[in-house]
């Protein structure tokens, strides 16, 4: 796997279809519009004020991380660099590539993150021990 770093992981624009009558529409297709195709979409919602959320690295997985209401903020950290993202705007999503520790917090109230991912749920791709993390990047090419 490659070894990304935190300014490989950037934002996203969607595509944004206005109507002045009937509100917004923003698109997301498998083959399209992400560098990846979707095979799991979950969300976060209800989220207590001063909790945060992820804590974790994924080895193989990327993600497209989406404010589909409210706003929070969303912080990478590959190991040598940080770089904190704010998301409040449901037509942009934050592409996050593999190997990136990963926190969210800062939530607003009522909002909902949406994460679309390109592969299912897999307990072994996780790393949710920040020192394994560190050592998972050390042996990274």
């Amino acid at each position: 796997m490659k070894k990304y770093n935190v300014f490989d992981c950037s934002m996203v624009e969607l595509d944004r279809h206005h109507s002045d009558r009937k509100g917004n529409l923003s698109v997301v297709e498998n083959g399209e519009t992400l560098p990846f195709d979707v095979k799991r979409v979950y969300y976060l919602y209800d989220i207590p004020g001063g909790e945060s959320r992820g804590a974790h690295a994924h080895k193989e997985l990327s993600q497209l991380i989406i404010a589909a209401s409210g706003s929070f903020k969303v912080t990478l950290d590959d190991g040598k660099m940080k770089r904190t993202f704010f998301l409040n705007r449901p037509y942009q999503g934050l592409y996050v590539k593999p190997g990136m520790w990963r926190d969210l917090d800062d939530f607003s109230s009522g909002a909902v993150c949406m994460v679309l991912a390109s592969d299912v749920y897999l307990a072994s791709d996780y790393i949710r021990d920040y020192n394994e993390f560190l050592r998972f990047r050390k042996n990274l090419q």
